[in-house]
């Protein structure tokens, strides 16, 4: 059964994104932008919530830029093909290799976890990420941690008042700033 993966830059204190609303402290170095190329090779489908569907819609049109580098290309001709899932009860129509949830989030992991495939399910966005979260649909947890606190904001982990159990599966640096944990949830009865 394919994994059902969150991964996303998060400040030291917790946050993917700052009380004002940016996120520019993850801004990659080289070898971490190297990483998230890497890690996306692995997935086979990405959901994602409003939010951030907007704001990866950048990367559409982004290949038109000659001055591109080839790292950045490389994650283009990565990313756009991948199909995507995007949940929002306000958009009608998205574009790309996306398309708009046809049920709810837990239905739309039942489908694609029964799919043919070997790559993760992954799932981008806090927001969407609490609810997979509390419907204990996450196998695995993955932070890159940047050093900065921010002091508040959208919160990596959802704040509800549920213990989930993590065993860690992997820890490195990454760049010369960079900490990445990788951390599978533990159920009852599994190994």
């Amino acid at each position: 059964m394919r994994s059902v993966t969150y991964s996303m830059g998060v400040s030291l204190d917790g946050y993917i994104v700052g009380p004002d609303g940016t996120f520019d402290w993850t801004e990659p170095e080289d070898e971490v932008f190297r990483f998230w190329i890497d890690e996306i090779r692995g997935v086979d489908v990405h959901l994602m919530g409003r939010r951030l569907y907007e704001t990866m819609l950048y990367w559409e049109t982004a290949d038109q830029d000659p001055s591109l580098d080839d790292a950045t290309r490389e994650w283009i001709a990565l990313w756009n093909p991948l199909p995507k899932v995007v949940f929002s009860t306000t958009l009608s129509t998205v574009q790309g290799n996306a398309r708009l949830a046809a049920g709810g989030l837990a239905e739309e992991i039942e489908r694609l976890r029964a799919e043919p495939g070997e790559g993760e399910i992954a799932i981008g966005g806090a927001t969407l990420a609490a609810e997979a979260a509390a419907l204990d649909l996450i196998d695995e947890y993955r932070a890159m941690v940047h050093p900065v606190l921010v002091g508040g904001g959208t919160p990596f982990f959802p704040r509800d008042a549920r213990r989930v159990d993590l065993e860690l599966v992997e820890t490195r640096t990454v760049g010369s700033r960079v900490v990445y944990l990788r951390h599978r949830v533990t159920r009852p009865g599994s190994s």
